[in-house]
């Protein structure tokens, strides 16, 4: 039975595991405590983790023998899934006791579509959950250091792609952040779910620019929130590689590569002249060695085909 035919639809979500089982263990208590009955099995795929998430009465455990990333081990997981829905549910984060009861009945009418709540940080920040699909003007204006003191402005946030919730009503946007996304399990598998070269960092743009080709929008749900706690799997100095390498990734197969190429190489210009420009004053500043990382990312090659070097 299709989203679309029942008031009812059940659903499958899975959490991707790789690092501190505390972490995933409490996204899981989260989701295994909803209220109602459209929550059907709770997935958990260890991601080859050093820490192996335990073996629970109440979860469909599934352990994967390679480290693959986020996008393969919610493969995984959605090649085990029974659900109408799938629900991609990231491991650090916290859910409202009754979120399936309140997002159910907002996102059927939306299906077949991506749909997901708003993300805040456990300050109630929020987090810029609905964006546009990225540009190289929109890689620009995140890097320039000379804007960066303007982050918290909205024209900032406009320009980097970032889409504001406003009112109640659903928002429509071109990609939602992946702390938390539900759609059709059908769909999810008909588009090949996510592409497993992104080891992390972009593969749920990509999945969800797949799915927009064939006809699925993206909704954002302003008053249904969750909290992105942190804390989960990513390694703090291979993360901007993997942040570089996947947005390379996603412009050579999306287009735009040699735009973006340039657009690095200008804002690693501009950079240096902005650390460099204190030194005429008499100010020690390292210019250099921000440059030649810089210049290090816009050389980068996008993610093999294979896993290759991508283990954590």
């Amino acid at each position: 039975m299709s989203p679309e035919a029942t008031a009812a639809p059940s659903v499958t979500a899975v959490v991707a595991h790789y690092g501190d089982p505390a972490v995933a263990q409490q996204a899981v208590s989260d989701l295994l405590g909803q209220a109602g009955s459209h929550l059907l099995e709770v997935v958990v795929v260890d991601d080859c983790s050093p820490v192996p998430f335990p073996e629970l009465p109440e979860v469909v455990l599934v352990r994967r023998q390679e480290n693959g990333g986020f996008g393969a081990a919610v493969n995984s997981g959605a090649a085990v899934a029974r659900g109408d829905l799938l629900m991609i549910v990231n491991s650090d984060v916290r859910l409202p006791a009754q979120l399936l009861d309140r997002l159910i009945p907002q996102a059927v009418p939306l299906m077949p579509a991506v749909v997901g709540p708003l993300t805040t940080t456990m300050s109630g920040a929020e987090e810029p959950t609905g964006r546009q699909f990225p540009t190289a003007g929109h890689w620009a204006i995140e890097r320039l250091m000379l804007l960066q003191r303007y982050s918290h402005k909205p024209w900032y946030q406009r320009a980097t792609g970032r889409v504001r919730s406003s009112g109640r009503d659903p928002i429509r946007v071109d990609w939602l952040q992946g702390s938390l996304l539900m759609m059709p399990l059908a769909d999810f598998l008909a588009v090949g779910g996510f592409d497993e070269r992104f080891y992390l960092y972009s593969e749920e743009v990509d999945l969800q620019r797949r799915l927009s080709v064939a006809g699925l929008g993206a909704w954002l749900l302003p008053t249904i929130q969750i909290q992105h706690v942190g804390g989960a799997s990513t390694d703090f100095d291979r993360s901007h590689e993997w942040l570089v390498r996947s947005r390379i990734t996603y412009s050579e197969k999306w287009g735009g590569l040699t735009t973006l190429r340039g657009t690095m190489c200008a804002v690693a210009i501009a950079n240096f002249a902005t650390r460099a420009a204190p030194r005429l004053v008499g100010r020690r500043t390292a210019p250099r060695v921000a440059w030649r990382r810089e210049m290090k990312a816009v050389r980068m090659q996008p993610w093999p085909a294979g896993p290759g070097d991508r283990h954590v």
